[in-house]
């Protein structure tokens, strides 16, 4: 039985906007610091922070025990996460969650706790339709599939495919390399390629990186060798990013 690979999604989302909203050249821009990320966030209801000159969403979320991406949506906040001093943003999701407090009164000398009744009924979630992609998709790798993504899933981001230590990972798309390290624990070695202003594409675990940041990339041309470094066996983590969010590959790949 194959176990599916532990991500650390907020930091490739963190990642990933970051580089979508960069400019097509070798210049890169980093995430910040990864180690303390919470890996699930504590919400705290009915509490909010008022943002500060010199802070940002990525410490904000840290220092109050929340993931960057939930913070970022709780506040409605999309790529490439601008905050600014003054905006207030609330440490708990509010939107179809909220409940009304209604405190019974108490008899004489008896506290009574405030009975709370919920307002209506969450909304129920749905998968969203795959975006359209004028993007001529290609198979990363050879290999059968062994992990497939699911939506809100965190630890399903994408896909793993299985092959041999040393297999050619190719290039899904013509674009520009603009991540090639392993300073994404979980990920091991990892690059990202980047094919137009909104989409993007990382291949993980690999053995051994061939190309470097600011390289032009083919459809197809090899940029790395299938390995297992952050995982426990040889395979791809594949993943399409649009706008810095995760969607299916298999939406966007051919059929085999």
């Amino acid at each position: 039985m194959t176990t599916p690979s532990r991500i650390p999604a907020a930091a490739l989302a963190l990642l990933c906007a970051l580089l979508v909203a960069a400019c097509s050249s070798s210049t890169v821009v980093r995430a910040p610091g990864t180690a303390g990320t919470p890996k699930t966030s504590t919400p705290k209801p009915g509490a909010s922070v008022v943002v500060k000159r010199g802070d940002t969403l990525y410490r904000l979320a840290v220092s109050n025990g929340i993931s960057p991406m939930d913070l970022a949506l709780w506040n409605g906040i999309s790529a490439p996460y601008t905050i600014y001093p003054g905006q207030r943003l609330w440490l708990y999701p509010r939107s179809g969650a909220q409940a009304a407090r209604t405190t019974t009164a108490p008899s004489a000398g008896t506290r009574r706790p405030p009975v709370v009744r919920p307002t209506q009924t969450p909304p129920q979630p749905t998968t969203p339709p795959p975006v359209r992609s004028s993007i001529a998709w290609r198979w990363p790798t050879d290999g059968q599939i062994i992990n497939r993504y699911a939506d809100g899933d965190p630890t399903r981001q994408g896909i793993d495919i299985a092959g041999k230590g040393g297999q050619a990972v190719r290039s899904a798309a013509d674009g520009v390399v603009v991540y090639s390290g392993s300073g994404l624990v979980g990920y091991g070695e990892l690059v990202i390629v980047k094919h137009d202003e909104q989409w993007l594409s990382a291949y993980g675990h690999n053995r051994t990186r061939l190309v470097n940041e600011g390289a032009r990339v083919k459809a197809g041309e090899q940029i790395a060798e299938m390995g297992s470094t952050g995982t426990a066996r040889e395979m791809l983590h594949f993943e399409i990013r649009y706008n810095g969010k995760p969607v299916d590959p298999l939406q966007y790949l051919p059929r085999r």
